[in-house]
């Protein structure tokens, strides 16, 4: 996760997008750390917990727990937010798909953004074309070294 990818995210075209990993924990935990720098409006929802915040964890939308009850509250949220979800494939069925609809038509001045992150994320027919689709590959794991006084890899 760079600060370039963030930026692809919050100026695409699309309100939804999908991250394809198969290091959706990473991804989120990466999402995380830039929240904490940057101070950047990023949310995680779980099924256990609703929706939180990624950079202040003790801040919680009451009422959220439930998908339909979540998405309803990115429809309605007058502020911009990057709103992230893992394990999300048994919830893609009405309602959630019509309020999923709604979000990805809607231009509102704030720009929020659904981000889907994972290895299996299927879309129900017809909503392919309201999704920007990103491919995340970890990086290798090559280790920076010194070399006549300057870090390369």
């Amino acid at each position: 996760m760079t600060p370039a990818l963030f930026d692809r995210i919050v100026q695409s075209a699309q309100n939804l997008v999908a991250i394809r990993t198969a290091n959706a924990e990473d991804v989120i935990a990466q999402f995380r750390l830039l929240a904490l720098r940057t101070g950047q409006s990023v949310y995680y929802w779980q099924e256990d917990a609703g929706i939180a915040s990624l950079r202040d964890r003790d801040v919680r939308v009451p009422g959220s727990k439930r998908a339909s009850d979540a998405l309803r509250y990115i429809l309605q949220s007058p502020q911009f937010g990057i709103y992230l979800f893992t394990d999300f494939a048994e919830h893609l069925r009405p309602p959630n798909t019509g309020l999923l609809r709604q979000i990805a038509r809607s231009r509102s001045v704030a720009g929020r953004k659904i981000v889907f992150v994972g290895d299996a994320i299927e879309m129900p027919e017809g909503m392919d074309v309201l999704v920007e689709a990103i491919s995340h590959q970890a990086a290798d794991g090559a280790r920076p070294r010194l070399r006549d006084g300057r870090w390369v890899v």
